[in-house]
């Protein structure tokens, strides 16, 4: 992959900030190609490393046909507005676009040579900082290997054997509403192949008029969501207008001790995200667990999350909150594939994580219920086929460019929980 970049930072910060003057504009802009730089952009040569001191440069990357990452500092967390011109002069291209921690934003723009396409998605970067002082208790793994999904840089990751990108520009957008996921390994942002969530692929489903902030992680329940200041960096964050989707269960059917359950205090935890969500003018949408690989002799689903999805579900009705009940979508989904087949959808031979062909899936059924109910978030969505979870795509159809796990910043294995 050949990729020629140049960028041009207008002011980011100034004291008058601080003071509590408005914020000036924030914009990044890259001229990709041997051709004259455009008026006001900045040529960066091909190549060129990440420097902390000019705050932009491309990442350290393996092989010519790895993805091609690039990153560039910003002087705030929050969202952006990403535009980028697909195309060569030379070549045909197909590229896909990913962002931060392997998000997927845009898949597949296909350009002929000498055409040029233009698309434009919402990126939001956070840290780990909380107003007032205190920090979100990072795992180390975060701290390494994940560590793209908490730094003050806003990374691009430009996938496919024929990528090409002529040219990025990069804006501040305070506007636009956020998506807030509250959750756990099947939501996270998955650091590594094979590994993927359904939370990583929902980007790719929304118009360039909402942000989706994935604050999932592993092993997360929703007491440690909450022990670990996850929750309130959250609520520090969510505004009116913004969304709130929260599907725990895997972790919490584990905790054990006096009255702790799925009808005691995970219900009232639930609530309590709930009502959070509501007092900053939010709207919560509870998600129920997605199921796990268990088969039954028969060809069908075991539940083995216990009462765990029905107390999310019986907590929806008593709240008067939406519901999407991924748990039912996904028995219908790995169903659809049968036990043979079914093993495609997960990574390796894991049983509770997926592959990236099971994420896009679980995806697209969150993406379903959320057309299906009428949900206000389905203003935001881009046109797509009508979905079933009972008659998924073709697992052979799937074609998603898959990456090497990246060189950058850390080579630490990695283990899913």
């Amino acid at each position: 992959m050949k990729i020629r970049a140049c960028l041009l930072a207008l002011p980011l910060a100034c004291a008058a900030c601080a003071a509590g003057a408005e914020t000036p504009a924030v914009k990044f802009r890259f001229d990709l190609g041997p051709a004259k730089t455009a008026d006001g952009f900045t040529k960066v040569e091909a190549g060129t490393p990440y420097d902390a001191k000019l705050g932009y440069g491309f990442e350290e990357r393996s092989g010519d046909t790895a993805p091609l990452y690039f990153s560039v500092r910003v002087p705030e967390e929050g969202n952006y507005r990403v535009t980028v011109t697909f195309g060569d002069r030379d070549r045909a291209a197909v590229t896909t676009v990913k962002a931060e921690l392997r998000r997927l934003m845009i898949e597949k723009v296909e350009t002929q040579p000498g055409e040029f396409v233009t698309r434009t998605f919402i990126v939001n970067v956070r840290t780990p900082r909380i107003p007032g002082g205190e920090t979100v208790a990072l795992k180390e793994r975060e701290k390494t290997f994940e560590s793209w999904a908490w730094d003050d840089k806003l990374t691009l990751e430009f996938a496919g054997a024929r990528a090409a990108v002529s040219r990025i520009e990069i804006e501040k957008a305070d506007s636009v509403p956020t998506i807030y996921i509250a959750g756990d390994s099947t939501s996270t942002d998955q650091p590594r192949e094979p590994f993927n969530s359904w939370g990583q692929m929902l980007p790719r489903f929304f118009k360039p008029e909402v942000a989706v902030a994935n604050h999932g992680e592993s092993g997360e329940s929703l007491r440690g969501f909450i022990d670990e200041r996850r929750l309130a960096k959250l609520m520090s964050l969510i505004r009116p207008g913004d969304f709130l989707l929260i599907q725990m269960g895997h972790n919490d059917q584990k905790e054990k001790g006096e009255g702790v359950g799925a009808f005691t205090t995970y219900k009232a935890d639930l609530k309590s995200f709930v009502a959070q969500a509501r007092e900053h003018g939010a709207t919560p949408i509870l998600v129920t667990s997605v199921n796990r690989l268990t088969f039954a002799p028969d060809g069908t689903i075991v539940n083995s999350l216990g009462d765990y999805p029905e107390a999310v579900r019986q907590t929806a009705r008593e709240e008067n909150a939406a519901l999407i009940d991924l748990n039912a979508m996904s028995k219908a989904f790995y169903e659809a594939l049968g036990p043979e087949n079914a093993p495609v959808a997960f990574a390796g031979k894991d049983h509770t994580h997926h592959s990236d062909y099971g994420s896009y899936e679980l995806a697209r059924c969150i993406v379903d219920a959320i057309e299906r109910q009428h949900l206000p978030l389905a203003r935001y969505l881009v046109s797509t086929p009508p979905f079933d979870p009972a008659h998924p795509d073709p697992p052979a159809l799937f074609d998603v460019p898959a990456e090497p796990p990246p060189i950058r910043p850390a080579e630490t294995p990695y283990a899913a929980k």
